[in-house]
């Protein structure tokens, strides 16, 4: 965040909004620009994902299936409106540990191999999706499901809006493994910056109920198909990207979608049943 941070220090804070008696370098001043920088971002990613996926890829159609809630694309913004800023709160310690070089972000390209890149970012995506597997299980724990994570299940069946519609706490606790991960292994800061924004929209794509995937990638890539069901039946596809952790962990589910008995497929089947009444 320290590239994003000082270009907008340079264009923005500095000349506009602190007085020159707030230097740069102060950690309360870079604290506050890192909120105001990391809300701002998180609404603009949450918004042009969620409104891209509902406007081109998600089928109205689903809109009126039963298990919609009345008004629930009001209430899926509400939430996620109302949780971001919290859950943005929550990430300035790390943002703020990066920008102080406590992380092992590096700036040079040329101080590690191009394959060490490629590898990092490898380990980046294995490490967040083994960790988030077993953080969403374990919100999935009685103790934890009520309180925290049962928010994000009243969407049964899920539109684009809904990728972000968490508690706080469950939607800071799934996104720790990001992170975590600056400080557990060297990544160039780039590299880490446009695979959390990408992560960002990644979450948006699973809940869009689009369940195109090619067919080569089906058994590996847990997508929107999968994540339907995690929304409908709770135990099932906790994973972030692949299936591996719940193929491991026994919670692996092969999805309704593909099986002609999806959501959609309900609503297709009680359309054909309102024809035949009609006649």
């Amino acid at each position: 965040m320290d590239a994003v941070l000082q270009f907008a220090d340079d264009h923005f804070f500095t000349p506009h909004v602190y007085p020159s008696t707030w230097e740069e370098s102060c950690w309360k001043r870079q604290a506050l620009s890192l909120y105001c920088i990391t809300t701002i971002g998180g609404y603009l990613m949450y918004f042009s994902g969620a409104w891209t996926c509902y406007a081109f890829f998600f089928d109205k159609a689903y809109l009126t299936h039963k298990k919609i809630l009345k008004d629930q694309v009001k209430k899926e913004l509400t939430t996620a409106c109302t949780s971001l800023p919290i859950m943005s709160l929550l990430t300035i310690p790390f943002f703020l540990a990066e920008v102080r070089g406590f992380s092992r972000l590096y700036d040079n390209f040329f101080d590690y191999s191009l394959a060490y890149t490629a590898f990092s970012l490898f380990c980046f995506l294995m490490w967040n999706d083994c960790l988030i597997y077993w953080i969403h299980r374990g919100l999935h724990h009685p103790l934890l499901y009520g309180p925290l994570h049962k928010e994000h299940h009243r969407w049964l069946v899920p539109t684009p809006f809904a990728s972000h519609a968490f508690h706080p706490l469950d939607g800071f606790a799934q996104s720790l493994p990001y992170h975590l991960f600056v400080f557990v292994m060297p990544i160039h800061k780039w590299v880490y910056l446009v695979s959390f924004a990408l992560v960002n929209y990644w979450t948006v794509s699973i809940h869009d109920g689009n369940y195109q995937v090619p067919a080569f990638l089906k058994p590996f890539v847990n997508g929107s198909a999968h994540h339907t069901d995690h929304h409908l039946y709770f135990n099932y596809n906790y994973g972030q990207y692949f299936t591996l952790w719940d193929r491991l962990g026994g919670s692996f589910r092969n999805p309704s979608p593909w099986e002609g008995k999806g959501p959609m497929d309900d609503i297709l089947k009680a359309r054909k049943g309102e024809l035949k009444k009609d006649k």
